[in-house]
């Protein structure tokens, strides 16, 4: 698997992310959704340098052709609730002729620590031959990821796989290479080292889906 991590090179995701995790700025939801559109955004940008282009003969004003390049394939942009929805509405303002899927994966706790991974809800077209963009702003231990793609994949075999975060722990991306086709492409924020008891990645920025959408009981 390939892996692209933007800290490699600082960027405006340098600085969306610094707002992110910035407790004193996590008070503004709406900044923060905004922030995870942007990285969104810019992720697509740098996706659609690896497609296929196809040349069309386009109509302009002046009744001469221009000789145009336009994505040769059929994009399915892949979410998992709840955080990953402004994430995923930035890939889709760029990628607006994309079929969308989308994903309810959670954690169910056994006791405080100790949770399994539960697919609720899955709603795709089919994906054979296509190339699925699939997006979680956080990538903790990789399971939800990895069960998502899983669920996914009963909807067909996908011909390229992108697998797009915004900040990913260092065992998540390990597990990930280990599960996903070879193939496949990582692009992530930044690459943390570490993950809590409670599989939160350290310094991370704590609970995504909260910080976009409000606390949940």
């Amino acid at each position: 698997m390939k892996i692209i991590n933007f800290a490699e090179q600082p960027s405006l995701v340098s600085q969306y992310l610094a707002e992110m995790r910035d407790t004193g700025m996590q008070t503004d939801p709406l900044r923060f959704r905004r922030n995870l559109e942007r990285i969104g955004e810019i992720m697509a940008y740098e996706i659609s340098k690896t497609l296929h282009y196809r040349t069309v003969e386009v109509p302009t004003p002046l009744n001469v052709n221009a000789s145009c390049q336009v994505i040769d394939e059929q994009l399915v942009l892949g979410t998992i609730f709840r955080a990953g929805v402004p994430f995923h509405q930035g890939f889709l303002r760029y990628f607006d002729r994309a079929e969308n899927a989308f994903v309810s994966a959670y954690r169910k706790y056994k006791e405080k620590e100790n949770f399994d991974i539960c697919i609720e809800y899955l709603a795709s077209p089919r994906l054979d031959g296509k190339t699925l963009v699939l997006c979680d702003p956080m990538l903790a231990t990789g399971a939800s990821m990895e069960l998502s793609y899983r669920a996914l994949l009963t909807k067909g075999s996908p011909a390229k796989v992108h697998i797009a975060s915004v900040i990913a722990s260092r065992q998540a991306v390990d597990y990930m290479a280990s599960v996903m086709p070879e193939n496949a492409t990582l692009w992530v924020g930044v690459i943390d080292e570490e993950i809590n008891a409670h599989s939160y990645i350290v310094p991370g920025l704590g609970d995504a889906g909260d910080l976009a959408y409000g606390t949940k009981e």
